[in-house]
């Protein structure tokens, strides 16, 4: 749970990325990040490489791949568009409602928690993912209706992806346990990069070199303070949490992702929360709890059975 927590407090970094870097396009913020992220992650790879590549199969390779593009690449290209365009609130409400997502299809594992149980959680969370959301959403419509519609289905893109990579990212790490959570973020960064590489020209051509030197320089600086903070520190201390956790527990982790996104919103604008915004604190906190409970209950039960 600690683990879920630090990386939480680290992936909300990845919501002000793109209010720092705000005359960069998506694309171009994802490419940034995940070449620092390729980078970094192949020179820390680098002395274990040739022993690391021996203990992976085809169908590994095959799983990094796609889950470094549903998870890193897609994830935060529609996310940065979600931020962009919607804002964090907006982009924050429809991204709270993964734990619902990625709990609902844990439930499906075996030993896993039944969903009746997790139903008082679940619905806490969803209270609190609609607190999180309901001023940004009840507030007028603006001239820029077309683009709030975009930047709200890139965020639900975002909720699917990211669930995606949240169920197959823990089941591969409990399938390949010849590989240690560290070097499977590390091998997931090699691929991720390799990715952004390929991305390169699309981003040239879709927004050609045009900024002054400071406002890259500011770029470079968020691009590899993102990929170490959330992509090295913050992936390394989700794949642990997700090797120790069930996956209906990795669900509700990711709750923290919100609340800390949320956070650093209120000091990025300079203001306290609302009574709506305190509301949802509260309700993802007892969401927490509430699961908590009901999976030391299920344990509890085991050990008077046994």
């Amino acid at each position: 749970m600690a683990c879920g927590m630090g990386a939480g407090a680290l992936w909300g970094l990845v919501f002000l990325a793109p209010e720092l870097v705000g005359d960069f396009r998506p694309l171009q913020l994802a490419v940034g990040r995940y070449l620092a992220y390729g980078i970094i992650s192949a020179m820390l790879i680098a002395p274990r490489w040739r022993a690391l590549v021996g203990t992976l199969r085809r169908r590994d390779w095959l799983a990094l791949v796609w889950l470094s593009l549903a998870g890193n690449t897609l994830y935060y290209i529609l996310l940065s568009t979600a931020v962009q365009d919607v804002g964090i609130a907006t982009t924050s409400l429809v991204i709270g409602f993964l734990p619902v997502a990625v709990t609902i299809i844990g439930a499906r594992d075996r030993d896993a928690v039944p969903l009746a149980r997790l139903a008082p959680s679940l619905l806490l969370c969803a209270a609190g993912a609609i607190c999180i959301g309901w001023q940004a959403l009840g507030r007028p419509a603006s001239a820029n209706s077309d683009r709030e519609l975009v930047g709200f289905i890139c965020a639900i893109g975002a909720l699917v992806a990211w669930t995606a990579f949240a169920v197959g990212n823990a089941r591969a790490l409990k399938r390949l346990d010849r590989v240690s959570v560290h070097d499977w973020n590390l091998l997931t960064g090699v691929v991720t990069g390799a990715q952004a590489v390929a991305l390169l020209p699309l981003s040239a051509a879709v927004d050609p070199i045009q900024h002054a030197v400071s406002a890259w320089v500011q770029f470079g600086a968020v691009s590899i303070a993102v990929a170490v903070a959330a992509s090295i520190l913050g992936n390394a201390l989700w794949n642990r949490m997700s090797r120790l956790l069930p996956m209906t527990m990795v669900g509700q982790m990711i709750l923290f992702e919100t609340l800390f996104a949320l956070l650093y919103a209120f000091m990025w604008e300079r203001r306290l929360p609302s009574p709506l915004e305190v509301a949802a604190f509260a309700l993802v906190v007892a969401s927490v709890i509430s699961c908590i409970t009901a999976h030391r209950s299920r344990q509890a039960l085991r050990h008077a059975l046994a």
